[in-house]
């Protein structure tokens, strides 16, 4: 019982995305819904604004390019999957901590920003840190 109400959460809470086609691309807003889980995972994303966690940094780097409302419901919904998770396969949560995140968030701008050179025929000289 507590699977089938937590795999219909997501979509009940409004935090994902409808299920509307169109022709012309349109842009799409997260419905207004009065659920306790989705004010719980608001409020909860909304703190990890001073978080020193792998969450913390991977919302204020969201913040930054979204803006604060767009990033709080995409970290709600980020929180309530990996809510659900932990629920339906019972294991703790490991966190991995901000420096994890911006060492794996630094790599992928380097790989980025290297293919990005060579198909203007550039070549990128990374400096090793220590």
């Amino acid at each position: 019982m507590l699977e089938h109400i937590l795999c219909a959460s997501r979509a009940s809470t409004g935090l994902c995305g409808g299920r509307r086609v169109t022709v012309v691309p349109t842009a799409t807003r997260t419905r207004k819904v009065v659920n306790r889980a989705t004010v719980a995972f608001r409020n909860a994303a909304s703190t990890l604004l001073k978080s020193q966690s792998y969450l913390g940094a991977q919302y204020r780097r969201l913040r930054t390019r979204l803006g604060a409302p767009k990033a709080i419901t995409a970290m709600a919904r980020k929180l309530a999957c990996l809510f659900y998770r932990l629920i339906k396969h019972g294991q703790p949560y490991i966190d991995k901590g901000t420096e994890y995140y911006e060492a794996r968030y630094r790599e992928q701008q380097i790989r980025s920003l290297t293919k990005r050179a060579q198909k203007l025929g550039l070549q990128v000289v990374v400096p090793q840190t220590t």
